[in-house]
């Protein structure tokens, strides 16, 4: 077990700072003071990050660290900590690490011994639960599924029977695809799309998924929000062995089939094994 307190020691830090997702306004005091006290700045999309410094009158030289040569700069900034330099990263907007590059280099500062400190602050999903009317807690944060088809059915597919609310971000080009996949997979649940959230153009549409093609052409920065499952009467009334046979029709193998009636009955799965054996065995 390793503990740290980050403001206790003299060894130095990574900054982790939010920005604004949209309004410059949306950001804190304290992030505005350690964008001025770091070091160095590494950035997602540097021309991004100048606009919002100049904006505050900050002058800071920002280095590019985004997906592509997030590995190849770790050594870097390991170097940078090594030389008594705080660093801070951000990303195009909202948290860093959120559907955003910084993991790896978050790992290796870690296991390097240095402090890695998040500043609470902007981000989109938050703000998109509370606006949505949908059931905020629990929620499960998904981020962006696979733009391949076969891979983001097979995510929603795996996430058809979690009963949290579900958040994801989208692409606009891709959204009325995913829509169709999250009705096709998830069936007709109350959903929210949370658009340009905190920019003058903010627009939540409400619907139910069954109404996705009314959504037409969107522009944006998108957040869907959907409902979670919910267990339907008709089910509840069928048999243990009718719940997984049905289960077993669509293609499921059975360790899969009864894992989902024991998520949708609270029925122990080794329970379920025990009764579907034994009523099959009295059917035979």
């Amino acid at each position: 077990m390793i503990r740290n307190l980050n403001y206790q020691n003299e060894t130095k830090t990574l900054y982790l700072i939010p920005t604004p997702i949209g309004n410059l306004s949306d950001i804190t005091l304290r992030a505005l003071d350690t964008l001025k006290q770091v070091d160095k700045l590494y950035a997602e999309d540097t021309r991004v990050t100048l606009k919002l410094l100049r904006h505050y009158d900050i002058k800071k030289t920002v280095i590019s660290l985004h997906e592509h040569n997030e590995s190849a700069k770790v050594d870097l900034i390991l170097d940078d900590l090594k030389q008594g330099r705080n660093i801070g990263i951000v990303s195009d907007a909202g948290m860093p690490l959120v559907s955003d590059p910084g993991a790896i280099v978050v790992k290796e500062t870690m296991k390097a011994g240095f402090n890695v400190v998040a500043l609470p602050g902007a981000n989109a999903l938050l703000p998109a639960l509370v606006m949505s009317g949908i059931q905020t807690h629990p929620f499960l944060f998904y981020g962006f599924l696979d733009v391949k088809a076969t891979k983001r059915r097979a995510s929603l597919e795996d996430l058809r029977y979690q009963k949290e609310t579900l958040i994801f971000y989208e692409a606009i080009h891709r959204i009325e695809q995913t829509l169709a996949d999250m009705y096709d997979i998830l069936g007709n649940r109350n959903f929210v799309i949370a658009r340009e959230i905190s920019k003058s153009y903010e627009e939540i549409i409400r619907g139910t998924l069954s109404e996705y093609e009314q959504v037409g052409e969107l522009k944006g920065e998108l957040v869907i929000v959907i409902e979670g499952y919910q267990e339907t009467q008709a089910k509840s009334n069928l048999s243990i062995v009718d719940q997984v046979d049905y289960f077993l029709e669509s293609g499921m193998k059975k360790t899969e089939a009864m894992k989902r009636v024991s998520e949708m009955t609270g029925i122990p799965k080794n329970k379920i094994y025990q009764d579907y054996l034994n009523q099959t065995i009295k059917k035979g």
